[in-house]
């Protein structure tokens, strides 16, 4: 099935309201058995509706905040691992132990260690390459780690800048794992105020577009096909998403 576009879910909601006015306004002869018809219990799927369309917003915005944060607190990480390099390096560290920071470091900035060998033959296929990006927000922070790691065991790592101070760059990892923790749990939220959304709109038999549909039915029985009234209720759209 086609990706079903969000904004058939309001508009779904807002036939619902129109639906309810026509029959509403039929009066005593709208007089369903079926519980679940009358226009007292399509009022009250209404106000659940519009409430479960007003939960995804709310998450969606506590997501784009999150997101927003997030992208601010790694903003400076390449800036302050390449800062932090040349203050280790300034620290007179052994090669050896440069080196080791500077396989962090380089992935932190998303670099190659080295080229990719040229094939010496045109007509061969190019060589078989392992992807060094690595620049997800998880692998960013656990190359910070290992980088902070290294320069703990460089006794003479003491720079007076605060950003570069091995304490305060422990609290700068803390910050980066909450700020990648929150987005998580925004994405979570996300994804079960939909699925909160689509069963009250779309479970079977008791969802707002079966109702619907069981609406227009009992309407055409009670005022038949050709009536003014099914023309109007007919009228009105519902689009399914299907659980």
């Amino acid at each position: 099935m086609a990706k079903f576009i969000e904004s058939g879910h309001p508009r779904n909601v807002a036939n619902l309201g129109k639906l309810i006015e026509f029959v509403d306004a039929y009066g005593a002869t709208y007089n369903p058995s079926r519980t679940a018809l009358t226009v007292a219990s399509l009022k009250v799927l209404e106000t659940t509706s519009k409430a479960a369309l007003d939960l995804v917003i709310d998450k969606l915005a506590l997501y784009d905040e999150a997101v927003n944060q997030r992208h601010q607190a790694f903003a400076d990480l390449k800036r302050r691992a390449t800062r932090i390099m040349a203050a280790l390096k300034a620290s007179g560290t052994s090669e050896e132990l440069l080196d080791d920071a500077k396989g962090f470091n380089r992935k932190i900035q998303g670099q190659r260690a080295a080229k990719p060998p040229t094939p010496t033959d045109p007509n061969s296929p190019p060589p078989s390459t392992v992807s060094v990006s690595q620049q997800s927000y998880d692998q960013l922070i656990q190359h910070l780690k290992g980088l902070i790691a290294i320069i703990k065991t460089e006794p003479n790592y003491a720079p007076n800048e605060n950003e570069l101070k091995v304490a305060n760059l422990d609290t700068y990892v803390t910050d980066l794992l909450n700020k990648n923790n929150k987005v998580a749990i925004a994405i979570a939220a996300i994804s079960n105020a939909r699925i909160d959304r689509d069963k009250v709109l779309y479970a079977k038999d008791t969802g707002l577009f079966d109702l619907a549909q069981a609406v227009k039915l009992y309407v055409r029985s009670v005022y038949g096909t050709n009536s003014p009234e099914y023309a109007q209720v007919k009228s009105l759209v519902f689009t399914n998403k299907k659980l």
